[in-house]
């Protein structure tokens, strides 16, 4: 037995969020099945640990998951796993030592995205700015227990279009964080909140700002400097990522037609 990390990529709307929760579909579920169904192994031997929790309707195009494997040629497990997948892409891959943490990464970067109309540019990039360094950001998640104190080390936005892209910058978040600090900052960018609304809240004050829609959100990819995936062979998923092209064009221009 070896072990593997996998990068994979997943829409958020059909899971229930990353981890196991009975009677309910979630990518964790559906990895599990798919490694069960191809290496003929139990959990137990299996091993599989996430690198990162995603909320229900949150997507991902990098999460890192690590597990124990039989097989020694890592393209052929990828080709089966991309085989009998319907809803996990399994993108690349990384043997590791026995003692590798898949939670000690390097960085995650998260982006979210925005529509741009009503948003004014300077007071958006200004207030990301904001969150850039070490905070208290007990205002901007839902307290687990976890230190509410850490760094985020970019918060930057680009225009393109019709939409804002926030892409975030950190070693690693607090629950609901992310869409806790878009919310405030489309508020910010709209001229609904003040920035000086965000500097007190950032301060400790009492200060909500709601909480931006999940879907939106998209774990862009979890790294760690030590190490290097090798891309999968991507023919055995590209039927199921032409069916979902083809699905968004034909829901595109139903709402265009309205």
């Amino acid at each position: 037995m070896r072990r593997i990390a996998v990068k994979i990529a997943y829409l958020g709307d059909g899971y229930s969020g990353s981890q196991v929760q009975p009677g309910t579909p979630t990518v964790e579920a559906e990895v599990l099945g798919n490694l069960q169904h191809v290496l003929k192994r139990t959990p137990e031997e299996l091993n599989l640990r996430f690198s990162s929790r995603t909320d229900k309707g949150v997507n991902s195009l990098g999460n890192a998951i690590v597990f124990d494997t039989p097989l020694e040629d890592p393209d052929k497990l990828l080709k089966a796993l991309n085989s009998v997948s319907d809803g996990i892409f399994y993108r690349s891959y990384c043997f590791v030592d026995g003692d590798f943490n898949v939670r000690h990464a390097s960085r995650r970067l998260y982006r979210y995205t925005v529509p741009s109309e009503g948003m004014d540019p300077e007071r958006t990039r200004e207030c990301c700015r904001l969150f850039e360094g070490e905070h208290d950001f007990i205002r901007f998640c839902r307290p687990d227990g976890k230190d509410t104190v850490l760094t985020l080390d970019s918060v930057q936005c680009t225009f393109a279009d019709e939409v804002i892209y926030l892409d975030f910058n950190g070693r690693y978040y607090l629950w609901n964080m992310i869409r806790r600090i878009s919310a405030a900052i489309i508020s910010v960018g709209r001229g609904r909140s003040e920035l000086s609304d965000v500097r007190e809240a950032l301060d400790g004050a009492d200060r909500t700002f709601g909480m931006a829609r999940p879907d939106a959100l998209t774990l862009m990819d979890v790294q760690y400097d030590w190490l290097t995936f090798t891309p999968a062979d991507s023919t055995r998923f590209v039927s199921r990522k032409e069916d979902g092209q083809f699905t968004h064009a034909i829901r595109s221009s139903f709402y265009d037609s309205l």
